[in-house]
């Protein structure tokens, strides 16, 4: 997999129509506010997207969307056996573990902040919902205590480390279960 690490874009990239329409085949529908997508597996599928913090007029809070079907099925399985569960009882257990995930949060307020534009920002702050992404970390989470999604921490994880998506690939390398062929 080949990651892009372009955190400090904050205009579209240039997406092309191919890129458009395989995004759209993951999703199972066209993709609304694609702004780039800076995870790609070795063969250019995209893995992870990045879209716009305010869609069809309303903020949108998640700002990396996993997209890879093998990614997805497998995090769908975790979810359903309660790795979350098992995972929140571990961070409930640790103040350390819960810190990091209060930091993980804020850098993730951070690279949203600076992915947007300036025309997002003065249009969310017309609206009045800037201050809404200003208090929601990863995945719009805005207790900073609770994992509610694996999905949105590991496509966060892919373009930035953090707690939860670091606690996934232990868990995928304890029971050698790597995230799947082409990801590291």
């Amino acid at each position: 997999m080949r990651r892009q690490r372009r955190l400090e874009l904050a205009e579209s990239e240039d997406l092309d129509s191919a890129t458009v329409d395989a995004v759209a085949r993951l999703l199972g529908r066209r993709p609304r506010g694609l702004r780039a997508v800076p995870v790609r597996r070795e063969n250019g599928d995209p893995v992870v997207i990045r879209v716009a913090s305010l869609v069809a007029g309303k903020p949108f809070p998640t700002l990396f969307w996993l997209v890879d079907a093998e990614l997805n099925l497998r995090i769908d399985r975790e979810e359903a056996g309660g790795l979350i569960a098992r995972f929140q009882a571990v961070v409930d257990d640790s103040p350390t573990l819960q810190a990091a995930m209060v930091e993980d949060h804020r850098e993730h307020i951070s690279l949203r902040d600076a992915c947007m534009t300036a025309g997002d920002k003065a249009q969310l702050q017309e609206l009045g919902f800037l201050g809404v992404l200003e208090r929601r970390g990863i995945g719009g989470i805005e207790d900073f205590r609770y994992i509610r999604c694996l999905h949105t921490w590991y496509a966060a994880h892919l373009i930035q480390a953090n707690t939860i998506g670091g606690l996934l690939d232990a868990h995928w390398s304890d029971n050698e279960e790597g995230p799947g062929s082409g990801v590291t």
